[in-house]
């Protein structure tokens, strides 16, 4: 099989390298429309076998010559672009994944679902961290117990050193940031799916020094169609974003006072966006190298053999001096690279659209990570 990862980025480069060690595929082809990003990338993976290509693959003819040449695309763009490359996926009869990151865009790939089937192709939005990773351990919790009162989710990206005033490292886009701290959080809760604030609902976990004592805190996005594949299944669901204590208070008096609106106002007779304002002093304020960490843990009650039963699942993840690659590198793109890799081994075979928790098999995913030092503990205790 060929497969092809559009994206130079961060979290194209974390997927790529993966690919590269795993030797699943024969021919690995990386995209970028930037070409000082795609060269600077090839330099850093530093492997012969890797072929890249200076292409915009948000250009119709560009993108279908790069698919009708592989078998698999994952696609490590911006969301906005990949309703489209679902629908050129399906008409070129190539698998398709990608990291999500939108609700709405996801609702419409899903759509595709029964063209996808028709085609004879298996297409995955939502593959990275949370969602993605965290929905995987969701279907382990549903697996595992015979009813389910609650699954609690909560994941943070953070720096291993935290400095003041806001203890946060630029992990990921600072817009999408501000995107997840500002809409609303979904949460599932007995058969209803309810919006609430987010930013709210401030909690506190204990973690091994020396973490100790964490917030998390709602937040939009993460934990995507959750709520809605179990409905009828899990009583209780909702996402919670894990930050050091302080954060949430500090970060939601920006948004508070209109830092995060988009709507443009006057200042001294020129027009700008509070929100432009915002990007622009975070990115001078708030350091974007360093070594990071990402904390996860996720907690499911029920009943298993008529016993009263909790889970709870915890993942500590730090960068990696020897690749070089961050926690949230790992931990998102390693994911979505299992995932392209378990389609080439037919331990997914179904075709249509699914998110990561109706067709992801737990048991081997846990295993590949494994393989890659990325762990999960699971703990099972009765009540």
């Amino acid at each position: 099989m060929n497969i092809a990862v559009l994206g130079a980025g961060m979290m194209g480069r974390a997927i790529t390298y993966d690919l590269l060690r795993t030797g699943t595929f024969k021919n690995i082809l990386l995209v970028d429309k930037n070409k000082e990003m795609l060269e600077e990338t090839a330099q850093f993976l530093s492997d012969t076998s890797l072929e890249t290509s200076y292409i915009d693959v948000t250009k119709a003819d560009s993108a279908k010559d790069i698919f009708s040449r592989v078998d698999v695309v994952i696609s490590a763009i911006p969301y906005l672009y990949n309703y489209d490359l679902t629908r050129l996926a399906i008409n070129t009869n190539t698998h398709f994944i990608d990291l999500g990151g939108n609700n709405g865009v996801v609702d419409k790939q899903r759509k595709l679902s029964e063209d996808a089937k028709k085609s004879e192709v298996t297409v995955i939005p939502d593959s990275g961290l949370a969602p993605g990773l965290v929905s995987v351990i969701t279907r382990d919790i549903v697996d595992s117990l015979s009813t389910i009162d609650s699954v609690k989710l909560r994941v943070g990206g953070l720096p291993k050193n935290p400095l003041p005033p806001l203890n946060y490292q630029i992990v990921f886009s600072i817009n999408g940031l501000i995107n997840e701290y500002l809409e609303d959080a979904l949460i599932l809760d007995q058969g209803s799916i309810i919006q609430k604030p987010s930013m709210t609902d401030i909690e506190y976990l204990q973690f091994p020094e020396p973490f100790g004592r964490m917030e998390a805190f709602l937040t939009s996005g993460g934990c995507s169609t959750l709520p809605f594949t179990y409905k009828d299944t899990i009583g209780h669901l909702d996402y919670k974003t894990i930050r050091y204590p302080g954060h949430c208070e500090r970060f939601k008096t920006l948004l508070d006072i209109g830092l995060g609106d988009t709507k443009q106002i006057k200042v001294n007779s020129q027009s700008i966006a509070p929100r432009d304002v915002l990007i622009e002093l975070l990115q001078r304020s708030i350091p974007s190298i360093g070594e990071d960490v990402v904390l996860l843990k996720a907690f499911g009650t029920g009943v298993k053999d008529d016993v009263s039963t909790t889970l709870e699942y915890t993942l500590i993840d730090s960068y990696d001096t020897k690749s070089d690659l961050s926690a949230m590198m790992r931990t998102t793109g390693f994911p979505v690279a299992i995932t392209a890799d378990l389609i080439a081994k037919q331990l997914i075979s179904e075709h249509g659209v699914f998110c990561p928790e109706e067709i992801i098999p737990p048991t081997q995913f846990f295993k590949e990570l494994d393989k890659r030092d990325i762990h999960i503990t699971k703990i099972e205790r009765k009540c």
